[in-house]
C-alpha cells in the first residue's frame, strides 16, 4: 500500500513542478504515473551504477556531482516518455531538485503516516 501511495504521490509532485516551472512539461496524470515510474526505475537500476563509475569526480566536488545524476535521471525519463518532457539539461537539473525535494516531503509524510501504525 504504502509504495503504491508513493508513486501516486510523486506523480502529484511531478505535475507540481510541471505547474511550478515551464521547463518541465507534463501532458496529463498518466503521463505523470508513467514519468514517476520510469525516474524510479532509473533511480533503482542505473543510478547506483552511474555513482559507482562517477565516485571520483564525486568525491572531489564534495558530492555537488550527485545533483548532475540526478538531473540526467530526469532527462534520461523524458528521453523515453512522450507526455513528459524536459526542455535541456539546466531544465533538468532545477526540475529534478524541485523533485527531490517534493520527493522528500512525501518520504517524510509517509514515514510519519505508516508509522502510527
Amino acid at each position: 500500500m504504502r509504495l503504491l501511495l508513493k508513486w501516486v504521490l510523486s506523480a502529484v509532485a511531478l505535475l507540481c513542478v510541471a505547474y511550478l516551472y515551464g521547463g518541465v512539461e507534463v501532458r496529463s496524470f498518466g503521463a505523470a504515473m508513467g514519468a514517476a515510474f520510469v525516474i524510479g526505475l532509473l533511480n533503482v537500476v542505473l543510478r547506483p551504477i552511474l555513482v559507482l563509475l562517477t565516485l571520483p569526480v564525486t568525491i572531489v566536488t564534495l558530492g555537488l556531482f550527485l545533483f548532475v545524476i540526478n538531473a540526467l535521471m530526469f532527462w534520461a525519463a523524458s528521453g523515453l516518455l512522450d507526455g513528459f518532457q524536459v526542455h535541456g539539461f539546466g531544465a533538468a537539473l532545477l526540475g529534478s531538485l524541485l523533485y527531490s525535494v517534493l520527493g522528500l516531503v512525501i518520504e517524510s509524510a509517509l514515514g510519519g503516516l505508516f508509522s502510527q501504525q
